[in-house]
């Protein structure tokens, strides 16, 4: 089945073609929603909903652009609704790799989302571009690299870069902050 056909069965409410579209997809989407959550519970609860939207939207796609990226814009913004609504709304990025160990917690452990990416603005356009891409909506390096026709090691470096970047604007924002107390 094609993806046209595929879209124009779910457009139908065939359950047929639902089924067959979240399976394909399935396996992304929780991948995007994991880097977010880390807790695989939340992560199907938003997927899920997400995927009831794209059931309830896909009459609106308008075939401008890859079908796969407009699923996961609504299901990130399914994700950032959901910590619209969590008590505390804070957003957790990691910046830090997973396997990177660090003796004391740092204000960039937990961000808010807004902040964040007005953080983003304060870098380098492609460091920024890489590490949206990447942490935001969940492209693997390669996925990065083709998109932006820049090679997967170039990738990594902006990456790298921009987490670096943040870090120092972070470190010097609360050296600033406690300095004024």
């Amino acid at each position: 089945m094609t993806e046209a056909e595929l879209i124009q069965g779910c457009i139908r409410n065939d359950r047929k073609c639902q089924e067959l579209l979240y399976k394909q997809y399935f396996h992304t989407m929780m991948a995007m929603c994991m880097k977010y959550t880390r807790d695989e519970d939340k992560a199907m609860l938003i997927m899920n909903d997400g995927f009831l939207k794209v059931f309830q939207k896909v009459g609106t796609f308008r075939s401008e652009g890859s079908f796969e990226g407009w699923i996961r814009r609504l299901i990130y913004h399914t994700l950032a609704d959901f910590y619209k609504k969590e008590k505390n709304y804070i957003r957790f990025i990691q910046i830090e790799e997973a396997e990177q160990q660090h003796t004391q917690a740092t204000q960039s452990d937990a961000l808010e989302f807004e902040e964040l990416i007005l953080l983003l603005d304060r870098i380098p356009y492609r460091s920024a571009e890489v590490f949206k891409l990447y942490a935001i909506e969940g492209f693997s390096h390669l996925e990065i690299g083709e998109k932006m026709q820049i090679s997967e090691g170039t990738s990594k470096w902006h990456l790298s870069n921009a987490r670096e970047r943040l870090r120092t604007i972070l470190t010097n924002e609360n050296h600033e902050r406690a300095t004024s107390l």
